[in-house]
């Protein structure tokens, strides 16, 4: 109850300054709101690529704004950080810019009404999805009537929402309750990465260099899920003890835990040699998976990408009922995922010294989840914001005569 009353009155103040910042003239302004931040850099960077003269904002959480800290030509502004003069001026570029780019759900879309000419994209900042959301959310329904009425308003600012397959634009249909109008199908920016061999030969160099150890061995990366009653202490089920003894000579485990965890054992001093500690926001998830020779994940979006480089993963579920059961999970997972689902350390050892992973289901896996992401995302949603050259729709792409 409370948190709806708080909820009720941050909303109401914004609505207010909202509606008093929409009295100035629309702008040539793209302001992009985030909470992860890697696919609007790609879009970013493809705007200067092609020297468009547009505004730009960022308005960030946590450590999302890591990925604009070297641009000198943006607003870089973060978001409800309890600061009043950042509070006006992220309610200020909403109000006055031509595009908005989200890659998440925020509320505050529930009472903004903005000016015609203005356009919303919903860069979601997954390719794929394994665990429900939206509308989907089994904790929905124990929400107030009056939430689910908020939600709704949210989801329907989306005038566009962007996917890089068939499958996730019917997830995103039923998650956000949207037309087929609304799915632009121009492939999901930051997989652009994956195509791009020369700074891909280049990060590998860094990483190197900064580590020579992974040079010399087969790096397994570990990169879990949160799990609400962990975000601020991290419960390690891998049994890292196990995995020294049995892999330390040939193997290094990376660890890249989830940003919204806060607070864990530097494992990495207890064991040196064997675990690299990646869960800093200097590394680019994207990165590490271009090292990796293995991933090991639960419930995570990653393997979604990971897929495109067709290099094995195991699924380290287990607690699998208590999750479905908590958070939700898509139908049929254990059937879904392209590779084994285990519940102990010992099975992943097992797995890892046979080396025997299907890269076939992996590769046709890939192609399912990643149809439109082939190496020219940015571009073509660039292209369909500025010059409307690429319109995506019904799964076929027309070029804009």
């Amino acid at each position: 109850m409370m948190r709806e009353i708080l909820i009720t009155l941050y909303l109401t103040v914004f609505k207010v300054l909202f509606n008093i910042f929409k009295m100035f003239p629309l702008k040539n302004k793209v302001t992009f709101t985030v909470s992860f931040g890697d696919n609007s850099k790609y879009v970013y960077d493809e705007i200067r690529r092609k020297d468009i003269d547009v505004e730009v904002a960022v308005l960030y959480k946590g450590a999302a704004g890591s990925h604009f800290q070297e641009c000198r030509d943006i607003d870089l502004i973060p978001f409800e950080s309890g600061n009043l003069a950042s509070f006006l001026k992220s309610i200020y570029h909403l109000a006055t810019s031509k595009y908005i780019i989200i890659d998440n759900y925020f509320g505050f879309l529930a009472v903004t009404d903005f000016k015609e000419g203005t356009e919303c994209i919903q860069l979601w900042h997954a390719s794929g999805a394994l665990k429900k959301f939206g509308l989907e959310d089994q904790s929905v329904k124990y929400r107030s009537k009056r939430a689910q009425e908020r939600f709704l308003r949210v989801y329907d600012k989306f005038d566009k929402v962007i996917v890089g397959s068939d499958v996730m634009a019917n997830i995103f249909m039923n998650a956000f309750n949207l037309p087929q109008e609304r799915i632009l199908r121009t492939g999901i920016p930051r997989t652009d990465f994956f195509y791009d061999e020369r700074t891909q030969n280049q990060i590998i160099d860094t990483l190197i260099k900064e580590n020579p150890v992974l040079k010399y061995k087969k790096k397994v990366l570990y990169a879990p899920t949160y799990r609400d009653n962990q975000l601020d202490e991290f419960k390690m089920e891998l049994e890292l003890d196990e995995m020294s003894r049995e892999l330390g000579e040939d193997y290094v485990v990376l660890l890249r835990l989830h940003p919204a965890i806060k607070g864990t054992v530097d494992y990495s001093e207890l064991y040196p040699g064997f675990v690299y500690n990646y869960s800093s926001s200097k590394y680019d998830i994207n990165e590490l998976l271009l090292i990796a020779n293995y991933l090991i994940t639960d419930y995570s979006s990653i393997p979604y990408e990971f897929s495109l480089l067709n290099k094995p993963m195991i699924f380290f579920a287990y607690d699998l009922e208590q999750y479905k059961k908590e958070r939700g999970l898509m139908d049929n997972y254990e059937h879904t995922v392209p590779g084994p689902v285990v519940n102990h350390t010992k099975d992943i050892i097992a797995l890892i010294k046979e080396d025997n992973f299907n890269l076939e289901e992996i590769k046709e896996y890939a192609a399912k989840w990643n149809r439109y992401s082939a190496g020219h995302s940015s571009e073509n949603l660039v292209g369909y914001l500025f010059e409307k050259e690429a319109v995506i729709s019904e799964g076929q792409r027309r070029t804009a005569l």
